[in-house]
């Protein structure tokens, strides 16, 4: 059972080392709004590191009835080309935070802390704009949510340089 897991390792990265990435800039900077206990923007950065790995960092607000709430979140990143322009990726990663209860009379308040996953799908125009749809599953480590899980979905645009 080792060795099959760890040919089928092998085999997925020498795919995603040998695959061409058509479009994808070195840097990008933009924003993705997103909903997890409240709707809010994040300030959202990508940074190349070779042909197929780059590494995302987002600075997000979140604000809904009772709750405020700001989050960074460092993400790792594979990414493969489906054709084109069209990629998809998936990543790890973590997020560091705080966040403020307020309802009547009971005030609250305290640390974000959560490891990350993302998977997403992303176009990349021949002009340097770039558009994306994601998922960002985040299990919270602190007690920032009560179930200690929070989905997140983003959609979001980004000015390549």
């Amino acid at each position: 059972m080792k060795r099959i897991l760890l040919t089928v390792v092998v085999a997925l990265a020498g795919v995603t080392i040998t695959q061409a990435q058509e479009g994808i800039s070195k840097n990008a900077i933009g924003l993705r709004f997103s909903h997890n206990d409240g709707f809010g923007p994040e300030i959202s950065y990508q940074r190349l590191l070779n042909s197929s790995n780059r590494l995302e960092l987002d600075l997000g607000f979140r604000q809904s009835k009772h709750v405020d709430a700001f989050k960074l979140s460092g993400l790792y990143q594979w990414v493969w080309n489906i054709e084109g322009g069209f990629h998809w990726y998936a990543g790890v990663g973590a997020s560091l935070g705080s966040w403020k209860y307020d309802w009547g009379n009971h005030d609250d308040s305290g640390a974000i802390l959560a490891i990350d996953g993302n998977i997403g799908v992303e176009y990349n125009f021949d002009f340097p704009l770039q558009v994306f749809v994601d998922f960002r599953p985040e299990i919270y480590l602190t007690d920032y949510h009560d179930n200690n899980f929070g989905p997140d979905f983003g959609l979001g645009a980004r000015f390549k340089f």
